[in-house]
C-alpha cells in the first residue's frame, strides 16, 4: 500500500512524539508495540505514515529539516528515538495571527517561541505546498487558543482537498457550519482536541465511570494540571481557555451518571512549572 502523507501544523513536542513514533515502530511487531492502542487501522502501520509537509513560526525551525527540528528548543518532550532518517522535507514558516500569545515574550528564550523574521505564508502559498507535496492528511497542533489560525489552515485544507484533523480545542470538527462545509467537498474531518496516554482527563474519566458503576453519587469534582511545556505556558493567558476547558469538561460529563451543575465541575490548567515537564495532577472530591 502506498504511504499515508500528513501535513504538520506546529512542530512542538506532540508532533515531535508522532513523528519519533513513526520511526520508532518501524522495527516493532504487534507483540513488542508497547505503547499503542491499535497496531493496524484499516491495515495500516505507524511505519505507513510519512510526513510530506511542516510549518511553523519559530527561526529555531523554520527552514530545517523536519525530523531535525523536532528536537529543537522550546521542546521539550523525550526523546525516545533520536536517530532520525533524513527526509528531503523542511519546516516552512506558517502563519501566525493569533498562534503567538504577547505574554510569551517574557520569558526566556528557552521556554517560549522565537518568531521567525522570515516572510509569513499566505493561504495560496499553504494551498500550493499541500498540493505540490501531495499530502493528504492535515495534522494541526497549533497552541491553545488559536482561534483564528486554526480557521486559516482549516480553509486551506478544504482548499486543498485534504483531510483535516483538527488536534486542539478549538471547534471545528464540532461545529455544525465547518463539518458541513467539509462533508459537502466529500472532504474527512475530525477533531477537536486530544488526551494524552495516560494525562489528567483521561484518568478522571475512568474514575468517574468506576464511580458511576460502583454507585457512587458524585457531587463536585475537580482537576487541576500543571505541566513544563509550551502549551501550559500558553495557557498561563486564560482569555486562550475557553475552548479548551469546555473540552475537557464535557470529556468528563459526558461519562457521569447524571450531569453536573457547571458550579459543581471544575477542570482546567492550573500552573506552569518550568521543569515539571507534562506532569499532570488530577484531583476529585465527592
Amino acid at each position: 500500500m502506498e504511504k499515508i502523507r500528513i501535513g504538520i501544523i506546529g512542530v512542538g513536542n506532540c508532533a515531535s512524539s508522532l513523528i519519533q513514533g513513526i520511526q520508532y515502530y518501524k522495527n516493532k511487531t504487534e507483540k513488542n508495540a508497547i505503547g499503542l492502542m491499535h497496531w493496524t487501522i484499516g491495515g495500516y502501520k505507524p511505519s505507513d505514515i510519512e510526513v510530506s509537509a511542516a510549518f511553523d513560526i519559530d527561526a529555531r525551525k523554520v527552514g530545517k529539516e523536519v525530523n531535525a527540528a523536532i528536537f529543537e528548543r522550546p521542546n521539550c518532550t523525550m526523546i525516545f528515538h533520536k536517530n532520525m532518517p533524513t527526509t528531503g522535507v523542511k519546516v516552512l514558516m506558517g502563519r501566525i495571527l493569533d498562534g503567538f500569545s504577547d505574554h510569551m515574550k517574557t520569558y526566556e528564550d528557552d521556554y517560549t517561541f522565537v518568531v521567525s523574521k522570515a516572510k509569513e505564508a499566505s493561504r495560496k502559498d499553504v494551498v500550493a505546498v499541500l498540493k505540490e507535496s501531495r499530502t493528504e492528511i492535515l495534522c494541526n497542533y497549533l497552541p491553545v487558543g488559536s482561534e483564528e489560525a486554526t480557521k486559516f489552515y482549516a480553509e486551506c485544507a478544504l482548499e486543498a482537498g485534504v483531510a483535516f484533523v483538527n488536534n486542539m480545542p478549538v471547534f471545528i470538527a464540532s461545529n455544525p457550519q465547518w463539518s458541513a462545509r467539509f462533508k459537502e467537498k466529500n472532504i474527512p474531518l475530525i477533531g477537536d482536541d486530544i488526551k494524552a496516554q495516560l494525562g489528567a482527563t483521561i484518568t478522571h474519566r475512568a474514575l468517574v465511570n468506576l464511580f458511576k458503576k460502583r454507585g457512587v453519587k458524585l457531587m463536585r469534582t475537580y482537576q487541576l494540571n500543571t505541566g513544563g511545556n509550551t502549551d501550559f505556558l500558553n495557557m498561563l493567558n486564560r482569555t486562550r481557555l475557553a475552548s479548551k476547558k469546555q473540552s475537557k469538561t464535557e470529556a468528563v460529563q459526558s461519562v457521569t451518571a447524571e450531569r453536573l451543575d457547571k458550579r459543581n465541575i471544575h477542570i482546567g490548567p492550573s500552573d506552569y512549572v518550568p521543569w515539571q515537564n507534562d506532569q499532570k495532577i488530577c484531583f476529585l472530591r465527592m
